[in-house]
C-alpha cells in the first residue's frame, strides 16, 4: 500500500458517515489491544478555542520535557496534521502501516456497522501514541463529546472551552442541549475546567459535574481587564499568573481566555505532572497554531490575516480583534522580524469570505461585512459550500457602502487583490487550508483536504438524550 492508496482508503470511509455512539470505537480499540489504557490524556471539548487550547497545553508540557501526543481535527491541508508527537506530524510511512494493521480488524464488524472515518482515525492515533510511549496526550473531541469517538478515554482532566450555537442539527438547537453533549466528556471524580459563560450552559455543566462528583474549576474575567484567571472554587484559589497570558504569540484577546484555561489545567495537575512556572511561561510564549488569526507577510509586503471564523461566535471574536487592534506578535510571518497586529489592523480592511452552507452564513456576513471597505466572496472547496453570489448579496445588505464582488474561487480573489496592503481571509477552516496552499505556506494536498468532508448517519439530537 502506498501513502496515496492509504489516503484513498480513508477517503472511502466517508461513505459510512459519522455515526454517533461509542460501541464501534470501543470494539475497534479492543481489537487493537486497547492502546488507550497505556496513555494519559487531557480531554478538550467546546464550541470554539479547542485547537488553540490544545496547542497551548501541548507546548507547555513539551517544554517541560514530556513526550506529548496531539490529536486534533479538522486538518487544514494534510491529514497528517491530525496526529502529532512533539508537534511532528505522523509520517506517511506510519499512516500506511497503521491503516494496513487496522484493515483486517474491520472484518469483525457487520457491514451496516462498519467503523467510520473518525472512529478509524481515533484508534489509529491511540495505537500510534501508545507505540511511541507518549507520556501525555492532548486529546481534542471531534463533534460534541458525549457520543464522540474520542470519549472512550478516562483523562487526567477534562476541559470545556465554551458553549455557543454550532452544529445544531447534530448537537441540539439550544445552548443547554449543546452543553449536554459537550459535558459528556466529564468523568466521575475527574477535574473539569471551563470558561463557559452562558448561564444555561454553565448551569448544565455544573449539574453534570456535581452528579459525577467531578471538581469544577471555572475561569472568569478579571474585573476591568480582559485577562482571564481562575475563580475560587473546589480547588481553592490557584495563584493567577496574568503576565503569562499577556504576551502570547497568538493574536486576539480571546486567546488570553484559552491561555487561562491551559494555565488552570496545568495548575490542577501539578501533583501528577509537575511543571515549573518558567517552563509554563516558555511553553505559552512559543505556542504555534496556524489558521487562527494567523498574520503573515508576503515578500511584496502585503499582510494577510487568516482566520477560520466558521460560526457566528468565532466571527464575533474576529470582529473584536479587527476593531481592537491589540498589539501582538506572530511567529507565522514570512520575514525574520515578527508582524505586529497593531501595525496593520488600523488600515482599511479588505475581506475574502467563504462559508459552508450548513453554517449560519447570513449572520456571519452581518457580523463581518460592516468591517470591510471591499468584500470578495468565494466558494469553499467543499461540496457543502455556500454560494458566493448569495454571500455577496448578504454582505451588501449588511454593508451597502462596501464594494462587493463574487469570485469564482480563492485564487481569482487573491490575484485581484495582489496589491492590497491588508487582506483578511476567513469564514471556513477549509478556506484557510486552501489559502495556506496557494500562498506557499504548506505543501499542496488538495486530495487530503477532502477528507474533512463527512455526513452524519445518526438519530436527530432530540432523540439521543
Amino acid at each position: 500500500m502506498t501513502y496515496a492508496e492509504a489516503i484513498q482508503f480513508l477517503y472511502g470511509l466517508r461513505l459510512f458517515g459519522a455515526k454517533f455512539g461509542l460501541e464501534n470505537t470501543f470494539k475497534l480499540a479492543a481489537l487493537a489491544g486497547n492502546p488507550q489504557d497505556k496513555l494519559r490524556f487531557i480531554h478538550v471539548a467546546g464550541t470554539n478555542g479547542k485547537g488553540s487550547t490544545c496547542a497551548m497545553l501541548e507546548s507547555v508540557y513539551r517544554m517541560a520535557g514530556l513526550r506529548v501526543g496531539l490529536f486534533t481535527s479538522p486538518h487544514l491541508v494534510s491529514f497528517r496534521e491530525r496526529i502529532q508527537i512533539d508537534r511532528k506530524l505522523v509520517s506517511e510511512t506510519d499512516v500506511v502501516r497503521l491503516v494496513a494493521e487496522l484493515h483486517p480488524l474491520f472484518k469483525q464488524f457487520p457491514t451496516d456497522h462498519h467503523p467510520t472515518f473518525f472512529e478509524v482515525v481515533t484508534v489509529m492515533a491511540l495505537k500510534f501514541f501508545a507505540e511511541r510511549k507518549c507520556e501525555l496526550v492532548i486529546w481534542e473531541t471531534g463533534l460534541g463529546g458525549r457520543l464522540d469517538a474520542t470519549n472512550i478515554v478516562t483523562p487526567l482532566a477534562s476541559v470545556i472551552t465554551n458553549i455557543a450555537l454550532d452544529h445544531q442539527q447534530w448537537l441540539g438547537d439550544t445552548l443547554e442541549k449543546i452543553a449536554f453533549e459537550k459535558a459528556g466528556i466529564i468523568k466521575p471524580e475527574i477535574p473539569v475546567v471551563t470558561a463557559t459563560e452562558e448561564p444555561e450552559a454553565l448551569a448544565l455543566i455544573e449539574n453534570v459535574a456535581r452528579e459525577k462528583n467531578a471538581p469544577l474549576l471555572k475561569i472568569n474575567f478579571w474585573e476591568g481587564r480582559r485577562a482571564a484567571v481562575p475563580n475560587q472554587n473546589l480547588f481553592g484559589s490557584p495563584t493567577p499568573r496574568p503576565s503569562q497570558v499577556e504576551n502570547l504569540p497568538l493574536i486576539g484577546e480571546h486567546q488570553k481566555i484559552n491561555a487561562a484555561l491551559a494555565l488552570a489545567t496545568v495548575e490542577i495537575l501539578q501533583k501528577q505532572i509537575p511543571v515549573s512556572d518558567e517552563k509554563t511561561r516558555v511553553g505559552l510564549a512559543n505556542v504555534n497554531w496556524p489558521g487562527r488569526l494567523q498574520l503573515i507577510q508576503r515578500p511584496n509586503g502585503q499582510k494577510i490575516l487568516l482566520d477560520g471564523a466558521h460560526n457566528v461566535a468565532s466571527a464575533r471574536v474576529l470582529r473584536e480583534a479587527l476593531r481592537g487592534g491589540a498589539p501582538s506578535t506572530s511567529s507565522a510571518c514570512l520575514k525574520d522580524e515578527p508582524c505586529r497586529a497593531d501595525a496593520v489592523l488600523n488600515v482599511p480592511t479588505t475581506l475574502i469570505l467563504g462559508v459552508l452552507q450548513d453554517k449560519d452564513w447570513r449572520h456571519i456576513c452581518e457580523t463581518l461585512a460592516p468591517l470591510a471597505s471591499r468584500i470578495f466572496t468565494v466558494p469553499v472547496a467543499s461540496e457543502r459550500t455556500a454560494d458566493a453570489n448569495e454571500l455577496a448579496k448578504a454582505c451588501h445588505t449588511a454593508n451597502p457602502s462596501a464594494e462587493t464582488f463574487a469570485c469564482a474561487n480563492l485564487a481569482e480573489a487573491l490575484k485581484k487583490l495582489a496589491k492590497e496592503k491588508f487582506v483578511v481571509i476567513t469564514g471556513s477552516l477549509y478556506l484557510v487550508g486552501e489559502a495556506l496552499e496557494l500562498l506557499g505556506l504548506s505543501p499542496a494536498a488538495e486530495s487530503e483536504r477532502g477528507l474533512n468532508e463527512w455526513s452524519v448517519a445518526a438519530q436527530p439530537a432530540s432523540e439521543r438524550r
